[in-house]
């Protein structure tokens, strides 16, 4: 454990043992890494402690230099806790380069099914009583971190003092198929306004698609395919996204020696945006987070895609129709093109085939919820369904939400200290601010 400062803050790094399989407590152990915050001029008082759940799946907490964003206004008040979910960051990373360790795909795909909501609760309640002593706290849970602060309701109650939820309240009874075929319309309400403020990008899209379809680039080993430059869009989820796709696209061809051709700095660019280097966990667990049963995922978001055939570019391109993109979800073809996903393919095609699921949640006892919860939903928000998201909000006693169209669904990086004072408020049933 070592302690250091950054502006405003006292940030503390703490290592944690924890079993891989909580059903086997004897079992195998793994690593789990989280830093706390405090500021600098609290470090001596006896706060109340919140933990902070990063969305994904596959995401390590953020990494803030000093008291910004909503960590400023959370350590006003509370000593946090920035906990890397296994598997993700410095917790017992799963990558190409570790999973091997455990064996063969079978056994790395055995592996990873210890790698969902379920296991990550169990993990922070064997952390809490270490650094609480017992006393329950506050999860706040962005995007996937809900999830887990739903689970979290579901399964372990008694260690909560109150939830905070920023775009992530889940369905609890849909499947994966039941999510995309939510999803692939929100996507193209995304598209459509993107191209209404950017006209001038529905041709440059029908330039870049036809191109590489006919040329198909490789960009330090990543292939460059039109289905990958279609999954751009997941960009459009967030509250600048629109414009940052807007620029990567404008600069996307250059003339050379050999003609018009797509520049390095676009194809750096795509590759960068496309790549899950950093971030395995989220294409081999993005669909198992919704498996509840016996009942296969199958590739859902591939099989669901093909019951929109507008998104289908070279469709698109035979004809004068725009290209759409899409973006929040994974496919088989992502294990072909990128240089971080390729070794785990028959990894991927284990999990997508797996029938033994837990179920997540328990419906009777979020029925009887007595900690206060408060979520922040997005309207039209691209990765959690609205309107999913509502009928879960209706399904947890006590549950207060704000329904709100000012931010998008990064509404906590953007919004920071004011949407988590409102979600503060809310739990505490203070008058909004």
């Amino acid at each position: 454990m070592s302690s250091y400062r950054q502006p405003g803050l006292v940030l503390t790094d703490r290592r944690f043992t924890v079993p891989l399989d909580h059903d086997d407590p004897g079992g195998e152990t793994i690593e789990l890494f989280a830093r706390e915050a405090v500021a600098a001029g609290k470090v001596a008082e006896e706060l109340p402690w919140l933990v902070y759940l990063e969305g994904g799946p596959g995401f390590g907490a953020r990494r803030f230099v000093g008291a910004e964003a909503w960590l400023g206004r959370a350590v006003r008040e509370f000593r946090v806790l920035l906990l890397d979910q296994r598997g993700t960051g410095l917790s017992t990373p799963a990558t190409r380069q570790t999973l091997p360790l455990r064996g063969g795909p079978r056994e790395q795909a055995d592996h990873l099914a210890h790698f969902r909501s379920d296991s990550i609760v169990r993990d922070c309640e064997l952390i809490r009583p270490q650094l609480s002593g017992g006393a329950p706290w506050t999860v706040l849970g962005q995007s996937f971190g809900g999830f887990c602060a739903v689970r979290y309701l579901s399964a372990a109650p008694e260690g909560l003092e109150a939830v905070l939820i920023t775009g992530g309240l889940p369905a609890l009874d849909a499947s994966a198929e039941d999510v995309y075929r939510a999803a692939y319309p929100r996507i193209e309400r995304k598209v459509a306004a993107h191209y209404a403020r950017y006209p001038q990008d529905v041709a440059r899209a029908r330039a870049i698609a036809a191109h590489l379809a006919e040329h198909r680039p490789d960009s330090a080993g990543h292939r460059l395919t039109v289905e990958g430059f279609q999954s751009l869009g997941i960009m459009l989820g967030g509250g600048s996204g629109s414009h940052q796709l807007h620029y990567l696209l404008e600069n996307a061809f250059v003339g050379g020696p050999r003609g018009t051709e797509l520049s390095d700095a676009f194809q750096e660019a795509m590759r960068t945006a496309t790549s899950f280097a950093g971030h395995p966990l989220y294409a081999l667990l993005h669909e198992s987070i919704y498996a509840q049963g016996p009942r296969p995922t199958g590739w859902a978001a591939e099989r669901v895609r093909a019951e929109f055939p507008q998104f289908d570019a070279r469709t698109a391109l035979a004809g004068d129709g725009p290209v759409l993109f899409t973006g929040e979800s994974i496919h088989p073809w992502h294990f072909d093109v990128d240089p971080a996903l390729r070794p785990l393919r028959e990894t991927a095609e284990l999990m997508a085939d797996r029938t033994v699921w837990p179920a997540l949640y328990d419906a009777e006892r979020l029925a009887a919820n007595e900690v206060p919860v408060a979520a922040a939903v997005y309207q039209d928000d691209m990765y959690v369904d609205t309107a999913h998201s509502l009928r879960t909000a209706s399904s947890i006693r006590g549950l207060r939400t704000w329904v709100t169209s000012e931010f998008e669904h990064d509404g906590v990086r953007a919004g920071g200290p004011r949407v988590l004072d409102r979600l503060l408020a809310l739990v505490r049933g203070e008058s909004d601010r």
